[in-house]
């Protein structure tokens, strides 16, 4: 992963963790906290104590146990982000750096273009995303997914960018 270690030597920072990506846990609302034990022990006094199924807390338990399963997960992300990356650059677009599950496509216009680029997509069926922030706009962002969806992508971006550029 590109998360450097946690450091805990500051006491006015607590850090949280969620098992909603790689663990693949979204749906059971489960993360946890690191920081100095103080800090945690405040901590304590003000969270909502009920906010943590124990079934959520047994699956993070769970999941923090199978780190060969989080090892592969990591891995399989890195390789679509790669994929994803190399599927942009060979269509003349620029990939953001990334350490998420989603790769930002810079398509090197204007926030006009991009659009036309996201539309093109969907309308071969192909759902993306488009950061509507300033200095973003001029983006599409594609998530990781499995390896015969981004052949889909592979086959379709090449067609969308033409649409979009009028061609």
């Amino acid at each position: 992963s590109a998360m450097p270690p946690i450091d805990i030597s500051r006491p006015n920072v607590i850090r949280m963790r969620t098992f909603s990506k790689a663990y693949g846990l979204a749906g059971i609302r489960c993360g946890y906290a690191i920081a100095e034990a103080q800090v945690i022990r405040d901590f304590e006094k003000i969270r909502n104590h009920y906010g943590v199924s124990r079934m959520a807390q047994i699956a993070g338990v769970e999941a923090l146990a199978d780190q060969d399963y989080l090892q592969s997960v990591v891995a399989r992300v890195a390789a679509g982000r790669r994929r994803i990356a190399g599927i942009a650059e060979a269509n003349g677009l620029k990939p953001l750096a990334s350490a998420t599950n989603f790769v930002t496509i810079d398509c090197g216009g204007d926030g006009a273009f991009a659009l036309k680029v996201l539309q093109g997509l969907l309308s071969r069926d192909v759902f993306i995303r488009k950061p509507m922030v300033p200095r973003l706009d001029r983006c599409i962002r594609v998530s990781v997914g499995l390896d015969h969806e981004l052949d889909i992508f592979a086959d379709e971006l090449p067609g969308a960018l033409a649409a979009a550029r009028g061609n």
